[in-house]
């Protein structure tokens, strides 16, 4: 319609008819004045955003550290990267110093995977796989690193997720509407018009004359002022929905909200809270070596790398944190200090992937106190009792089972702090301390979302790369109507 407007506003002009000429062009110009501010503002809106998010990525020049903006990265930087960093491009890590990174925007893993940066042999490994990479985008959560980037932009992982979303938009419901619309009012338009124009040839009526009146019934069945209304309508909604902080950045947008019958959504960090929490404990009921706490409080309250704030909350790596965390429903934040204060580290053995267990050493007394955690398997390969190793097995497979991830402690009481080459053997014969099984819960805000989106005729699908087992149990199927896991 608005190509057929043009084309009247064209011929009015040449048969002297300035008046509708003028009033056409103007409606064509206000209606994409509209739309070009709406847009423009959205537009400088998000570009406002982005200027929020510009990191800046130390790098090595001459053997000294300089910070650059991240988007200046090119391959073959050595990158520094330390706790708290948002990781800027694809970095090819050789040198790891307890690093854990947070990929759950890249891989939708909620835990933090421990790095390292010896070689791998095997070939096309997913990212999640690829222990000795860091990832553009993701985050680190614990320890440091130096790396060398091997891929930034649209060349990095998460480059080429974004090279998977750049097709033509599809047409709105309401552009398919339009367009049939103004076909069918156009060709019946343009065949009248025709009609009318030859009839009058036919009967010897001036040429002009004939025309102008076939352009002034063409523009009088037009409604020129539908594409207006229709613009002004959408920006309106738009306007609406930025009050709620919603931005639309394309006005047809606001339409297919409207019109949305699905909503697929990820799992890790919008459904739940991409945070550990301590849902199972099993307490070990031996002697306790001290008579103020458990051992298992011990170790929670110990094993760790978290520290308090100014503010004396607990921050650190998300497993850690939940363990102090739960920790502190039991006990005081005083009685915290005063455990760390009674039971000073004076050691560590730390984490890695090989062990799959991290060992800590704390001074009581004229003893040294080691504390283990990690992984049910590897705890149980270095407990002193055979039975209760085997049990340890059992029911951490049944917490699993549960879809709950399981962390066990152990320790020990040595008479003093052992010289390096007795390392090896600090990490054996040790006394089961307990375990706990942790799970990533469900944002409060989502089970009232997911019944609001049924109510209004959408169905919600739940889109995750997790374990089905793990993906059945979220808290929220009840209220789905169609699950789907992808592994």
């Amino acid at each position: 319609m608005i190509l057929i407007l043009a084309a009247a506003a064209v011929i009015s002009g040449i048969v002297g008819d300035l008046t509708d000429t003028l009033i056409i062009l103007v409606i064509i110009v206000l209606n994409a004045i509209l739309g070009f501010v709406q847009e423009y503002r959205a537009e400088k809106a998000m570009e406002s955003l982005k200027k929020l998010t510009e990191t800046q990525t130390t790098v090595i020049r001459k053997g000294e550290p300089v910070p650059i903006p991240s988007h200046e990265l090119v391959p073959g930087d050595v990158v520094l990267l330390e706790a708290g960093n948002m990781i800027p491009a694809d970095i090819r890590l050789f040198e790891t110093f307890s690093l854990k990174v947070d990929e759950s925007s890249l891989t939708g893993e909620s835990v933090p995977i421990d790095k390292v940066s010896d070689p791998i042999s095997k070939a096309d490994l997913s990212p999640g796989d690829q222990l000795n990479m860091a990832f553009k985008g993701t985050l680190i959560t614990n320890g440091r690193a130096l790396g060398l980037v091997v891929g930034t932009g649209m060349n990095t992982e998460i480059g080429k997720i974004a090279d998977l979303l750049q097709e033509d938009s599809p047409v709105t419901p309401l552009q398919q509407r339009m367009k049939q619309f103004g076909k069918i009012i156009s060709y019946i338009i343009l065949v009248i018009c025709g009609l009318l124009f030859l009839g009058g040839i036919a009967r010897g009526e001036n040429i002009f004359q004939v025309l102008l009146l076939s352009v002034t019934l063409a523009v009088a069945a037009i409604p020129e002022a539908l594409p207006a209304l229709i613009t002004i309508a959408l920006s309106l909604g738009a306007g609406r929905l930025a009050k709620k902080k919603a931005l639309i950045r394309k006005l047809p947008a606001v339409e297919s909200l409207g019109s949305v019958s699905y909503i697929c959504t990820d799992k890790t960090g919008t459904l739940t809270q991409n945070k550990m929490s301590v849902v199972n404990l099993e307490s070990d009921h031996h002697l306790n070596i001290s008579p103020r706490f458990s051992n298992l409080q011990l170790a929670m309250g110990l094993s760790h790398d978290v520290h308090l704030d100014k503010k004396g909350q607990p921050k650190g790596e998300a497993t850690e944190l939940a363990l102090v965390e739960r920790l502190l429903k039991e006990i005081s934040l005083d009685q915290f200090k005063e455990m760390t204060q009674e039971f000073p580290r004076i050691g560590e053995i730390p984490f890695d992937s090989t062990r799959k267990r991290m060992s800590t050493l704390h001074q009581l007394g004229d003893q040294v106190l080691v504390l283990c955690k990690g992984a049910s398997e590897s705890i149980s390969s270095i407990l002193q009792n055979e039975e209760t190793a085997k049990q340890l097995i059992l029911s951490s497979e049944a917490w699993a089972k549960k879809g709950e991830r399981v962390l066990a402690f152990a320790g020990k009481l040595i008479p003093n702090l052992p010289m390096e080459t007795d390392l090896n053997n600090l990490e054996m014969d040790l006394e089961y301390f307990g375990k706990v099984g942790m799970i990533d819960p469900p944002r409060e805000e989502v089970k009232v979302s997911i019944k609001e989106c049924k109510t209004a005729g959408i169905k919600p699908v739940m889109i995750t790369g997790d374990h089905p087992a793990t993906a059945r149990l979220l808290p929220l199927k009840s209220v789905f109507g169609r699950l789907m896991t992808l592994s």
